[in-house]
């Protein structure tokens, strides 16, 4: 145990100076060290919600209406079932509860239809009476799996909005069956965050209908395929303008691949691109419709009806409207993290202001100091150079434990101060052993280098039993804990693997070193 090759120092040395060297930037002002290199240590612990201040957002995805969606679209695939197959209906397609139900004329034709819908559609079921009334709907594991979907991908796009915003580590987790929880440090605008997290933005292209005026369509003359939209222009009197448009969608927003603000005739705007095949329906729309309106559908709105004055070839193209800059900038991140699949509500909001984020920054380090001065001067007056030698390997189990931190972007909470508090009292705990079964040689007439060699020889399956049993603890605390306790447990993990490095390797080369240099007759511990 007292046998130390150049390789082994060497080691010590340079994770000791890694770990000095990539906690250093915590100390200077935020963003001195921006300019270095990725691999460089200029990357600093980001603060959690409860220390920097932020949004913390509970939302509810709207299953119910994705519900209704799912059916409608197996209403529209069993219609086109039908009609391919010519089967006449006694009683229409309607959504009635949860299944799809309709009449066949001619009850004989049952298990055709049935044997044709099973396959053309996976994971329904389909429930059949002899007069020929069917009720379809989606199996109970089919329903499961499109839930799961589609919460899985509102996760994917509120992280790809929200990661737009320019914050660093926000938490976006599921809660429960259908609802997700929101922290996003460093936002000082909720409203903001609302806005962008809330809109679906479902973004459409389609022809305006100009066969009946928009007030013969208000007055209930809606021609057969179109449908009447609200828009955010206004008339003269100023009552917001309506716009009679066709149902069949030009282009959607699916086939978009960016969307930037933009200016154009000193008036902000958003600029889009398609991707091929959507820029061939653009082209093909323009081509066939010049002179035409094409409205511009966001959310079931009309943002704007520009007339088309020429074909549209490159696939590109720009969003006028009513906009602020902010609201270019808002809905052109929307544009490019996608459509929401499902609407969302807000079922709890809270702000953490900076002030109480200070504060509490204020009394961890407040803690951390007395812990770190009361367990300094313990170790001094418990075991005299020895403590003071633990000491050395104390700054340096910090230094590391910043210096992880720091290099893996990790955010510090306020149950993460708690658990670097927790690793001070533990750092040294090793230290306490080995040097009590130091003692105890000592005791035994054994002379220095026997008994500092049997202390470390003989304490450490100790030392491992011990930190060993606490880092389960912490695994299972951050597998199945949330949040704050997950910042714990992996806090309280990277203290217990630089304890054990500092108390094993680093205290015990300083005292094998202060050995061979000064030969002494008797331990000051």
């Amino acid at each position: 145990m007292l046998d130390f090759p150049p390789w082994k120092k060497t080691l010590i040395g340079v994770v000791c100076l890694l770990g000095v060297l990539y906690a250093a930037p915590n100390l200077f002002p935020s963003g001195t060290f921006a300019s270095l290199p990725e691999w460089a240590p200029g990357k600093e612990i980001n603060l959690g919600l409860d220390l920097q201040g932020g949004s913390h957002l509970l939302l509810e995805v709207d299953i119910e209406t994705v519900e209704r969606q799912q059916l409608q679209s197996l209403l529209d695939s069993i219609r086109v079932t039908l009609r391919e197959d010519r089967i006449r209906l006694a009683r229409r397609l309607q959504v009635e509860g949860q299944n799809v139900v309709f009449m066949l004329q001619n009850p004989a034709d049952r298990e055709a239809v049935r044997s044709s819908l099973i396959g053309d559609n996976l994971g329904i079921e389909v429930e059949t009476t002899d007069a020929g009334e069917f009720r379809i709907g989606l199996s109970e594991s089919e329903w499961l799996e499109r839930q799961d979907s589609v919460i899985e991908q509102t996760l994917e796009i509120l992280r790809i909005r929200i990661d737009e915003l320019g914050t660093t580590e926000p938490t976006i987790q599921r809660q429960g069956e259908n609802r997700i929880l929101v922290q996003v440090p460093g936002i000082d605008d909720p409203e903001q965050l609302k806005t962008v997290i809330g809109t679906t933005a479902q973004l459409t292209f389609h022809l305006v209908d100009d066969s009946v005026s928009a007030a013969q369509a208000e007055a209930g003359r809606i021609p057969p395929g179109s449908m009447l939209l609200p828009s955010d222009e206004v008339d003269s009197a100023g009552q917001p303008l309506n716009y009679l448009v066709r149902r069949s969608v030009v282009v959607s927003g699916e086939n978009l691949t960016d969307a930037q603000p933009s200016f154009q005739d000193n008036q902000p705007v958003v600029s889009f691109t398609f991707d091929p095949i959507g820029g061939r329906k653009f082209g093909d729309a323009t081509s066939e419709n010049v002179g035409r309106l094409l409205a511009i559908v966001l959310d079931g709105t009309v943002i704007s009806a520009p007339r088309i004055q020429t074909a549209i070839l490159g696939g590109s193209g720009v969003i006028t409207g009513r906009f602020t800059v902010q609201a270019v900038n808002d809905l052109s991140l929307l544009l490019r993290a996608g459509a929401l699949p499902a609407p969302l509500f807000f079922l709890e909001e809270r702000t953490v202001g900076p002030g109480l984020g200070q504060d509490s920054i204020d009394a961890g380090k407040i803690a951390s100091m007395i812990g770190l001065v009361a367990v300094v001067v313990f170790m001094v007056l418990c075991y005299g150079l020895f403590g003071l030698m633990a000491n050395i390997a104390l700054f340096f189990n910090m230094a590391l434990i910043f210096a992880v931190l720091s290099g893996l972007q990790a955010t510090l909470t306020l149950p993460g101060i708690a658990g670097i508090v927790l690793t001070i009292g533990m750092a040294v705990d090793a230290n306490v052993l080995i040097f009590e079964r130091i003692r105890e040689e000592i005791a035994n007439g054994r002379t220095p280098i026997s008994a500092v060699d049997s202390g470390y020889r003989r304490a450490l399956t100790t030392i491992v039993d011990a930190n060993v049993t606490t880092l389960i603890a912490a695994v299972v605390l951050f597998v199945f804990g949330s949040g704050p306790i997950k910042g714990f447990a992996i806090t309280l993990s990277i203290g217990i693997a630089t304890s054990m490095f500092t108390a094993i390797m680093v205290t015990r080369f300083v005292v094998v070193s202060w050995l061979r240099r000064k030969r002494p007759a008797a331990l000051p511990i």
